[in-house]
């Protein structure tokens, strides 16, 4: 139904809708059908089919997730219902995406616990009352053979070589196993089991997204609209959020973790963690863009805005102010925090190395040693340089790892 046969009303909130759904994003394929469905959804008073696919291939999500998700917790506000797809099938293949090798398969088993993890970390973005939780496995497998070879028809090896990974892979002359290819067919039949209405990723998600759109006019489908992202680059400024760099921020990190390592991302990307992380209305981020441009609004105050709204949505109100009394403290006044957790040791000399280690201020020895020799570890406020070295404890002394890491001694 085109607009000229619509109510006004309608017209005017598939306009509304639209410019808030567009507004951060990356690219949105095609977007008249995006206007076309908001138009027959709101004629037809029920909600758009919002599809969003998730590998548990860790267990834990970033900031650089929570991109997507806000997304779709705005098209939630506007009524939609979103299937959030839980790949505990594709999960064991593993999407090669981005990758210049093919991924580890992961066993079931992992994949499942990682799964338990997310389920409860989506839920502290998105409406639990306006969310699907289904895994892939229902349906694929229950697949046979010859419904595989059939999906494999529908689409050729030049089309899957289109794919940057696999044309990078393919000219290097480096592997490329059958199995990779199969990815993308899954998750688009993934839109085709869901009868998806618009499918939400990254831009590096794009070859996989359309493929939904191609599988789901094979089976006389309406074809799924496709809503992209941009990636976050993480607290190094220049990757793409990730929990292998170390550069992320988790939604699950305490709320002095969360606040601190938010108050350390570079000024140039202020812009975009505010627009994409706190989806403001189009009228307030301008004016706050502008303020942050003309000198008004200093860069700290700014990191301040985002890390306290990021504390509130994942800790609650009553984490904001502590957060921001931690940080100063650490970080202005350069006085030590008033919460710092005492662990009890039984032996008064040890190794700095193994200190580290049984404390969990560091996760392996191997660790260790780098935190001591990139000078990130303080004994009483001295640093500490020499992995060899052997800490004599007392009563009270503090040991310290980064600037958010403390815990002060207790002899047992």
């Amino acid at each position: 139904m085109t607009a000229a046969h619509v109510p006004v009303e309608i017209e005017k909130e598939v306009e509304r809708q639209f410019a808030m759904i567009a507004q951060g994003t990356a690219e949105i394929v095609p977007e008249t059908e995006l206007k076309d469905k908001l138009r027959k959804c709101l004629m037809e008073n029920r909600p758009l089919r919002l599809k969003l696919g998730m590998d548990p291939t860790a267990p834990d999500i970033h900031l650089g997730h929570a991109v997507v998700l806000q997304k779709i917790r705005q098209m939630q506000e506007f009524g939609h219902q979103v299937h959030l797809v839980i790949g505990d099938f594709t999960g064991q293949v593993g999407d090669p995406t981005g990758k210049s090798e093919t991924r580890t398969q992961l066993s079931r088993e992992q994949v499942q616990e990682n799964a338990k993890t997310y389920v409860t970390q989506v839920f502290k973005i998105l409406d639990p009352k306006r969310t699907e939780i289904v895994y892939n496995s229902s349906w694929l497998s229950a697949l046979t053979f010859a419904d595989v070879v059939r999906l494999a028809s529908y689409v050729t090896v030049a089309r899957m070589l289109e794919r940057d990974d696999f044309h990078k892979r393919y000219v290097e002359n480096r592997p490329i196993h059958i199995h990779e290819f199969f990815y993308p067919l899954m998750q688009a039949y993934d839109s085709v089991a869901l009868q998806t209405d618009i499918e939400f990723g990254g831009t590096d998600q794009k070859f996989n997204l359309l493929m939904g759109r191609t599988l789901q006019k094979e089976f006389q489908q309406d074809m799924q609209v496709v809503l992209m992202m941009p990636l976050l680059e993480g607290l190094d400024g220049v990757h793409k959020m990730s929990k292998s760099l170390g550069n992320y921020v988790g939604v699950n990190e305490d709320l002095h973790t969360m606040f601190g390592k938010l108050m350390s991302i570079p000024d140039e990307l202020l812009p975009k963690y505010y627009l994409l992380l706190l989806t403001p209305a189009q009228t307030e981020y301008e004016n706050w863009l502008q303020s942050l441009k003309n000198g008004t609004l200093h860069p700290r105050d700014a990191k301040m805005q985002v890390a306290a709204e990021l504390v509130r949505r994942f800790h609650g109100d009553d984490a904001v102010q502590k957060a921001l009394e931690h940080w100063q403290q650490v970080f202005q006044k350069r006085e030590l925090p008033s919460d710092i957790p005492d662990v009890s040791v039984s032996e008064s000399l040890i190794w700095v190395v193994k200190a580290l280690t049984e404390l969990g201020l560091a996760k392996s020895n191997g660790e260790a040693r780098r935190l001591i020799e990139g000078g990130a570890v303080r004994w009483n406020g001295e640093k500490i340089d020499n992995v060899d070295a052997e800490l004599n404890f007392s009563d009270g002394d503090i040991l310290q790892v980064g600037k958010r890491q403390f815990v002060r001694i207790r002899l047992s």
